[in-house]
């Protein structure tokens, strides 16, 4: 018995031989073809993840540190510019972070579509088989 990772040269095996490991070559495709599967998913789900906590962070910035940040700036800021546009430069500041946030973690989901779906690879590996018959 080979391992999955075993190639060697057929070339001059036999028919019955190589009838004779057929079964053992699908084993193999199979194993390797759930492994691909398995590693696929953990790495989805934690794009997945990495992606959700970034978009619950750019949320977080919005809506919890706005009022009490802001006001603090505004203050600040008010004893050079009119207190109007202090308000007006904050907000516009703290809109840029929570986007910029919020693009990374759309990123991070974007590079979930980007990886090859072991189902489509099976399907794909099938409609070779079936081609070839």
């Amino acid at each position: 018995m080979t391992a999955p990772g075993d190639f060697r040269d057929r070339a001059n095996d036999s028919l019955f031989t190589l009838l004779g490991e057929l079964p053992e070559l699908i084993r193999n495709l199979v194993i390797a073809e759930v492994d691909a599967a398995k590693d696929w998913a953990r790495k989805t789900g934690k794009d997945a993840g990495v992606g959700v906590v970034l978009v619950l962070i750019a949320l977080f910035v919005l809506f919890w540190s706005v009022p009490v940040f802001g006001t603090f700036v505004i203050a600040g800021l008010s004893s050079w510019w009119p207190v109007w546009l202090s308000a007006i430069v904050v907000f516009g500041v703290l809109l840029v972070i929570a986007i910029i946030v919020a693009l990374l973690g759309v990123l991070k989901f974007r590079k979930i579509t980007r990886r090859t779906n072991p189902v489509q690879s099976i399907a794909k590996d099938f409609k070779e088989v079936r081609d070839d018959i």
